[in-house]
């Protein structure tokens, strides 16, 4: 007679569906109880396996019902036969069942094989990455350390080339203090001077910025204009042009302006008051409503005929429902008759059944053992077969990696010895040729040397003209041999720029700065020496011809 509303659900409040208690009588053997085996979690709700396996024990429920008795010798054999029959077909279906398992194994399988495929993959991808990044730090120290190294090489060039006679020279300190960017005024800190530290004396310290009297005084000292300030009204902006069109920003605040004053009357409009009729109107009246019900107190005797009619009511229903029941129960005698024969068998057919059970059980119980037994070995056979082949594939995978690497490694070591040997003939050509122009230019320095400054005015004419002579041969000759040359470097720089990688082609770059580069500069800056302390003979030999003449 009550009702209640509760705030939680019922799969908040109930963990496992609950499982009333039951009484089996004696003799009796509901089909419901086979299914106690079945609980929350393990078969319930039931799916699909567990609708095949109710309707497989149905079936066979149904089939040892229409077993032969063991009458006679004609009806043991084919009760024999028939359950050879029926063991035949359940080997079959346990081996159809085998075979599911065995697929979903294999499937499953297939997955782990496949994700441990992946994981690999992922880890070999990761190696990789830290490989070449180690690669990389590798490189860029290396190119680091190539640029100190040609920093520090230029610097000694540099230094070795100011100092070509090898003469010892005193220290100018006129020149170093009238330069300003010699080491007086800007040392090197490679040196080990440092022009950070003690920086705090070129701070600047001023009595009118550092103390409080010092910030009044200069705050007195500042004129009325600095400390009070005096702000101008803004000139009105031109709306319209030289030739007098309205700008368009002029036209938006003019709109702006004016929706914003509609804005502001419609916000702060005054309702109008009502103004009197001038006519008259009609006024209609409500609908009248309609009185209210009074209920009449009914007497005694009608209640006592109303009380009698329910009752008369109640037994109709009831009888109905009897005479629904017998009806069932008419209808369905046949089965009723059939379960009661089948539960009233005698006592040694029930000790018979019990023990064909039992036996039953047993062989069933011995072939899952078996089948177990079976399911276990084959597992532990896949699983060393699997390892196996995995192992053999890996290894074969790796033996064939370490095969390509090797073939690769071989064919660059290969191009680098081509490379070598070609750069080792070229630069031995070059270096033949460079011995040579470099005793001539000896020669000649030498020659510029002996040479005294009174000589006569013939001779130093006919040395000016042998001199000019030698120098555009030689420009000649060298502009053949280095065209000659550059038409060879240029195939063999092609057909290396067809095979080199990125990493080549910086060492190479490296290489011709520190082969070709520097070594010109070098020839450069002797040949203006030379070109100098020739021209210092040549202005002296001039002055006295000049000065015979005069």
């Amino acid at each position: 007679t009550l009702g209640t509303q509760t705030d939680y659900r019922d799969g908040e409040a109930q963990t496992d569906p609950y499982s009333p208690e039951y009484i089996v009588p004696s003799g009796s053997v509901p089909e419901l109880l086979t299914l106690a085996t079945l609980t929350w979690g393990r078969g319930l709700p039931a799916g699909l396996a567990e609708v095949e396996i109710i309707e497989r024990a149905r079936e066979k429920r149904a089939w040892e019902a229409t077993l032969p008795a063991m009458d006679n010798a004609s009806q043991i054999a084919k009760r024999r036969k028939m359950m050879d029959d029926m063991e035949r077909k359940e080997w079959a279906f346990r081996e159809q069942e085998i075979e599911k398992l065995q697929e979903v194994r294999l499937e499953v399988l297939k997955k782990l094989l496949r994700r441990r495929e992946e994981n690999q993959n992922e880890l070999d991808a990761k190696r990789l990455d830290a490989h070449w990044q180690n690669h990389q730090k590798a490189k860029e120290e290396k190119i680091k350390k190539i640029q100190h190294d040609c920093a520090l090489m230029l610097r000694k060039l540099i230094a070795k080339r100011k100092n070509v006679m090898g003469k010892l020279e005193r220290r100018d300190i006129i020149k170093e203090y009238t330069d300003f960017a010699s080491q007086t005024y800007a040392p090197l800190s490679r040196i080990g001077y440092f022009p950070d530290n003690h920086s705090e004396r070129y701070v600047v310290k001023n009595f009118y910025l550092n103390t409080f009297a010092g910030l009044c005084e200069l705050e007195a000292s500042l004129p009325d204009s600095v400390t009070q300030v005096k702000i101008k009204a803004p000139k009105p902006k031109y709306t319209t042009t030289k030739t007098g069109f309205i700008k368009r920003s002029a036209r938006l605040e003019v709109e702006l302006a004016q929706v914003h004053q509609a804005l502001l009357e419609k916000k702060n409009k005054v309702k109008e008051p009502k103004k009197p009729l001038r006519f008259l109107e009609k006024v209609e009246k409500p609908v009248p409503r309609p009185p209210t019900p009074i209920l009449e107190k009914p007497s005694i005797e009608e209640e006592e005929t109303e009380l009698a009619v329910i009752c008369l009511q109640k037994l109709l229903r009831g009888r109905a429902i009897q005479n629904m029941m017998f009806e069932g129960k008419e209808k369905r005698l046949e089965l009723i008759r059939e379960l009661r024969t089948t539960h009233a068998l005698q006592e040694d057919g029930q000790l018979l059944l019990k023990a064909e059970e039992q036996m039953t059980l047993a062989l069933q119980q011995q072939h899952d053992l078996q089948m177990h037994k079976l399911s276990s070995v084959e597992n532990h056979l896949a699983r060393e077969e699997g390892r196996v082949l995995a192992n053999i594939f890996d290894f074969l995978s790796k033996e064939l990696v370490r095969l390509q690497e090797e073939r690769k490694i071989h064919a660059f070591v290969m191009l680098a010895e081509r490379q070598r040997r070609m750069r080792e003939a070229e630069e031995s050509g070059r270096r033949q040729v460079e011995e040579r122009r470099r005793q001539e230019e000896d020669e000649i320095f030498k020659q510029a040397r002996e040479e005294t400054v009174h000589q006569s005015t013939v001779d130093s004419y006919l040395e000016d003209i042998i001199l000019s002579s030698m120098e555009n041969t030689a420009e000649e000759q060298a502009r053949e041999e280095i065209q000659r040359m550059a038409v060879e470097i240029n195939d063999i720089a092609y057909e290396m720029e067809s095979r080199r990688t990125h990493l080549q082609s910086e060492e190479i770059v490296a290489e011709l700065v520190y082969d070709f580069l520097i070594p010109e500069a070098e020839k450069m800056s002797i040949r203006e020496k030379v070109r100098q302390s020739q021209r210092k003979h040549i202005y002296a030999a001039h002055q006295i011809i000049h000065g015979g003449t005069e």
